[in-house]
């Protein structure tokens, strides 16, 4: 989620604007008064990219083997990054 640091008197000039992009854009706002986090504005409900989501949008996406196979290495390059949690009850 995109988070941009903004200062009170924007986020009241511009109220409307930042509660749609944090609809429509998933963005959130930390509203800073005097140079100090004081709120944010967030979305309601963070979306979320289901697997039937991806696999749906896959489905539709006409690809060249040569995009797929880049495609496929960036998945493995990403899964061979990721760390499990130190605590798997976190």
């Amino acid at each position: 989620m995109k988070e941009t640091a903004i200062t009170v008197t924007e986020a009241a000039r511009n109220f409307a604007d930042c509660i749609n992009r944090a609809y429509y854009q998933n963005m959130s706002f930390v509203l800073l008064k005097n140079g100090k986090p004081v709120a944010r504005i967030v979305p309601a409900k963070p979306k979320v990219c289901l697997g039937k989501d991806l696999a749906a949008a896959l489905a539709k996406a006409s690809l060249s083997d040569e995009e797929a196979r880049a495609w496929y290495k960036d998945i493995v390059d990403a899964r061979a990054k990721l760390q499990p949690p130190a605590d798997k009850w976190q």
